[in-house]
């Protein structure tokens, strides 16, 4: 982390400047859009695409030198993809990462452990994090995947993933918080958490591009989100972290804040730095600022595998003024931590959570990063609640069949 914190003033002045010339430090990586997931929010998987060979991927990450930090393998799902491993090594050989980055839908639970014991073995000196895509608690995990028995095999893959020893793996949870899930999110979010894995996010659903769900109805009303992520904050700072646990546990509430106001206020509430920090690789060799908008700055193909030669296009250039025009905004994850990053005032307020949570710890007695009893607390929880925090009334049917076929 300290090897990035160097570059946040010149990541600034490049946005508002034009200079220095700076290369992402978030880089996501998208080889296929297939994808055996049916999911309620996406339909990438019914794209096909020309994809770049692993020899193809290989060039592009040369080109791309120790500029990158974290490096997220995206899909579709990532392990459909025959040369993933050896797109880690490639990354990994070339970058250097101090994180590599994995999501997966588990259905490829046995072929997945063998393959994450290969990328942490080969990638060493890189934070290999998997994480585990859940969006309900069994079989509503099922109805919004898409796929009968998905929730037994999320539970199969993280046992065996589990088994693992790799001081290098860490074991994460992702939900995605939807129109078809956000009344039922505290239960997720308490038995997610009552799993003890090292690290559980949540992102919110959104129209984008990549997944071609632009126009269909899968966010949730502002209100609802607000009232279920209140839930997972209300039990996040119920927890005590050690370490770097504390700062990346502090980003995650930071995040779930800035993605209320964003839903409020429909703009950049803070400045996004997507085209300039961050970016996108799709699996068809077109860089992208994000894969919200999937603005193609250029084809890699067309110039010669030299990333370098497309970010620093007149292309990508016009794309940025757009983006620094606010003529977009979006509560993208990916994008908003490195935005985050970026902002003076968010890092001061991690900072001082941070601080004050290690004076907490110093003066008490230390406990392990868990799950709080749930069960024990929730009632003086529901009684101290605010009446702005009065559960939304839910969505008269939540699945309704004209997203039957979406991811």
């Amino acid at each position: 982390m300290k090897s990035i914190l160097w570059k946040i003033p010149f990541f600034m002045l490049s946005r508002r400047f034009g200079w220095p010339k700076m290369l992402p430090i978030n880089l996501t990586l998208s080889p296929t859009p297939r994808c055996n997931s049916r999911c309620l929010t996406c339909n990438i998987w019914m794209k096909r695409e020309n994809e770049l060979t692993i020899e193809e991927w290989d060039r592009v990450l040369q080109s791309l030198g120790r500029a990158p930090f974290w490096f997220t393998i995206s899909g579709g799902e990532p392990f459909m993809f025959n040369d993933l491993v050896p797109l880690a090594q490639s990354a990994y050989k070339h970058c250097r990462p101090g994180i590599i980055n994995i999501p997966t839908n588990s259905l490829l639970f046995k072929r997945i452990p063998e393959k994450v014991d290969e990328i942490c073995k080969s990638c060493p000196e890189s934070q290999v994090i998997i994480n585990l895509s859940l969006d309900g608690v069994g079989e509503k995990h099922d109805r919004i995947r898409g796929i009968k028995g998905n929730f037994e095999k999320f539970e199969k893959n993280l046992a065996a993933l589990r088994e693992l020893k790799h001081p290098n793996l860490s074991i994460g949870i992702h939900s995605v918080i939807s129109r078809f899930n956000v009344d039922d999110a505290p239960e997720l979010f308490d038995y997610a958490l009552g799993q003890k894995t090292d690290s559980y996010i949540t992102e919110i659903a959104e129209q984008r591009v990549e997944l071609d769900t632009v126009g269909l109805s899968v966010t949730p009303a502002a209100d609802k989100y607000s009232w279920a992520i209140d839930q997972l904050i209300e039990r996040v700072e119920k927890m005590q972290f050690h370490g770097i646990s504390r700062v990346t546990e502090a980003f995650r509430i930071e995040y779930y804040k800035l993605v209320k106001r964003i839903l409020v206020e429909q703009t950049q509430s803070i400045p996004c730095f997507a085209g300039w920090a961050s970016a996108q690789i799709y699996g068809n060799g077109e860089v992208w600022p994000c894969c919200v908008r999937a603005d193609n700055m250029m084809n890699l193909r067309d110039a010669d595998y030299d990333f370098r030669r497309v970010w620093f296009s007149r292309q990508a250039d016009v794309i940025r003024a757009s983006i620094r025009n606010r003529e977009c905004h979006c509560p993208l994850a990916n994008a908003s931590y490195t935005n985050m990053l970026m902002h003076p005032p968010t890092l001061a307020r991690v900072g001082a959570k941070v601080a004050k949570q290690s004076l907490r710890v110093g003066n008490g007695p230390a406990r392990a990063a868990s799950a709080p009893d749930v069960s024990a607390e929730e009632p003086e929880a529901a009684e101290e609640r605010p009446a702005a925090q009065v559960r939304p009334e839910a969505d008269p049917d939540p699945s309704a069949p004209e997203t039957a076929e979406r991811r």
